[in-house]
Formats: structure tokens, sequence, C-alpha cells
């Protein structure tokens, strides 16, 4: 009995522990914000702002265009989400469906893919947008996010397939649905959740995607808003803490938002896409 209470504890000590080390850089963020400049150079900073101001979000906008550029990071993020699920959502449901040595040479690739870092691949991607007149180009860059985010999306998806009953695809058969048919009005409503998990994943991961971005952008206008928070970092290596601070808080409230209004959503998709038939 003691030593189950000993381990509960330990765990809850454990869980608290990890949840200081994540939130501590976003509490601290939030506190840089909107310190005014005097405390900011303050030999032992504080936790909560003295003079609350803010000065430095008026002064982020006024020295990058942080609008313009979260814009072209909001149509990055939901071309990739879209264009990724509309490409996965049909093809899980054949890897999942067809036992094939394909499907598993496929889903191989799937996992094998995920460890190739950005270094290794982006050589032969700037190479290849550039044949196609897709460098410094909002449109190759959602290519490029799409691509990225295919595999984790199909490995997402297939759990998500093979949750669904294979029974009611055989009734729709039966009914006289092709397959096309089958996935699109038995399928695909029962797949909602793992869907809308699968977006939201390539969503941020867009969002948030920092060196495709600097490589393949090169005129300011199209710029997305990670690229931009580097020009708070000075010539010599000196960031401007405190717009800096203000602009990075801003660029992390759209992934809070969407992850707090369907976190039950996710969380179920995640685990639906746990459960294989």
């Amino acid at each position: 009995m003691r030593t189950g209470k000993g381990a509960r504890a330990g765990q809850y000590i454990a869980l608290l522990g990890y949840l200081v080390f994540l939130g501590f850089p976003f509490l601290w963020l939030i506190s840089t914000a909107f310190k005014p400049a005097r405390e900011l150079a303050a030999l032992h900073p504080g936790w909560i702002p003295r003079h609350p101001t803010l000065a430095n979000f008026r002064q982020a906008f006024d020295e990058q265009p942080l609008l313009h550029a979260a814009l072209n990071s909001l149509f990055a993020a939901l071309g990739a989400a879209v264009i990724a699920v509309l490409i996965a959502t049909p093809m899980a449901y054949v890897m999942a469906r067809r036992r094939t040595r394909l499907a598993r040479a496929a889903t191989g690739w799937v996992v094998v893919s995920q460890a190739f870092p950005f270094v290794l691949v982006i050589i032969p991607l700037f190479l290849i947008l550039k044949n196609l007149h897709l460098i410094d180009s909002r449109a190759g860059l959602v290519m490029v996010y799409v691509v990225w985010a295919l595999p984790f999306a199909l490995w997402m998806l297939v759990g998500h397939v093979r949750s669904v009953p294979a029974e009611l695809e055989e009734a729709a058969a039966v009914d006289g649905a092709g397959r096309l048919r089958t996935l699109v009005s038995v399928t695909a409503p029962l797949l909602a959740p793992g869907i809308v998990a699968t977006a939201l994943f390539a969503f941020v991961s867009a969002w948030n995607e920092f060196f495709f971005a600097l490589v393949l952008l090169k005129t300011p206008g199209k710029q997305t808003l990670p690229v931009v928070l580097v020009h708070f970092i000075g010539a010599e290596g000196v960031a401007d803490l405190g717009p800096l601070a203000a602009a990075s808080f801003l660029a992390t409230l759209p992934s809070l938002v969407v992850f707090a209004v369907i976190q039950k959503r996710i969380t179920g998709g995640m685990f639906a896409g746990a459960v294989k038939s």
C-alpha cells in the first residue's frame, strides 16, 4: 500500500516538474513582453513587471510588418494542412485496407522519412523548386510543407482508418456504393476526429517552421512570421528583448487558441488512432 502511494506521489511530482519545465519559458516570455526597458536591463529582473507597459508591442509593430508576416504564415499553414489532409486521407485508406507488400513498404517509408533532418534535403529540394520556378514563392513553400507533413499525416490517419469497422464498408458495398462513395459517405465522417487532429498538427508545424522559409523566401513581403522575428536581433547578435518577446508572444497565440478550442477532439482523435482493428 505504501509503495503504491509512494509511486503515485512520485508520478505527480514528476508531472509537476514537467509542467514547470514546459511553462517556465512561456511565463517568462509573457513577463518580458510587458516589462519596460529599465526593468529588462535590471541586474536581477523579477517575475512580475513592476510597471507593465504595452510599449514593446507598439515598438514591435512599428519596426516589423508583423501583421503581413502573420498573414503569410496563415496562408502557408492553412494551405499545407488542408492539402496534406486531402492527399493523406485516401492514401491512408488504401494503406490500411490493402495489406500488400507495397502498403507495408509505404508504411516503412513513412517511419524512415521522419528520421531525415532538414539539412540533408534542403539542397535537392532547392534545386527542384528552382527548376519549377517556385523559389521565393509562397506556393512553393506550401508545397514543401505539404510534402514534409504527409508522412506524419499518413501515419496518424492509417491508425484511424483501421479503427473503423470494415463491416460498415462491406454493408455500403452491398448497397451498391463504390470505393470512393464509401470513403466519402461512410469512412470519412467517422474519421473526423483523426482528420482534425492531423490537420492541426500539420498547421502548427507549418506555422512554427523556420528553416525552409528562411532558405526559400527572399522577398521581405513574402516572409513568414518566424523569419521576421529574427529581424529583432541586430547584426552584432544583440536582441531587442522587449519587442522580440512581445512579437514572439503574439506569434504563439494562434497555436494556443486552436489547441484550447479543439483539445478534446484532438485527444479523442489521437487515442482513436491508437486502436487497431
